[in-house]
């Protein structure tokens, strides 16, 4: 296990904006903040959606996509650098009018309400490639 302390900083709450892409609406806060590591928990709604599953044979993201409104019952995640921008890899829990969920990585979505809390890190974090999963993950 790969692990440290972090100290927190700033604390903000967000309203996403109606249109805008939600991952992006993510980063884009973080960016005004200068968070370069962060917490945040979300919730509220999308008009469509992207998430991706994982394959941990392949080492390879499969996209499942959705063209309806669906509630945002669930999103959490982290902010850090990747590849010199700031990253909000998120994961998110969707419901559809009939109640049935979906989850995974949420690669995008188009906002139709959402609230953000962020919590900032003092020291920023980035991300580095793993050979086993294959993915980049905070060191």
């Amino acid at each position: 296990m790969n692990y440290r302390t972090v100290e927190t900083t700033d604390e903000y709450v967000a309203r996403l904006e109606h249109g805008g892409d939600w991952r992006a609406e993510i980063e884009s806060l973080a960016d005004e903040v200068d968070a370069d590591a962060a917490w945040f928990t979300a919730l509220g709604a999308v008009q469509d959606a992207e998430l991706w599953f994982y394959d941990q044979d392949e080492c390879e993201y499969y996209p499942i996509e959705f063209d309806e409104p669906l509630e945002v019952a669930s999103c959490v995640g982290n902010v850090s650098w990747l590849d010199d921008d700031r990253f909000a890899h998120t994961h998110a829990v969707l419901s559809d009018d009939e109640g049935t969920t979906y989850s995974g990585h949420l690669n995008e979505a188009t906002v139709w309400a959402g609230e953000v809390y962020m919590r900032v890190f003092a020291d920023g974090l980035e991300r580095e490639h793993d050979e086993t999963t294959d993915l980049d993950l905070w060191l």
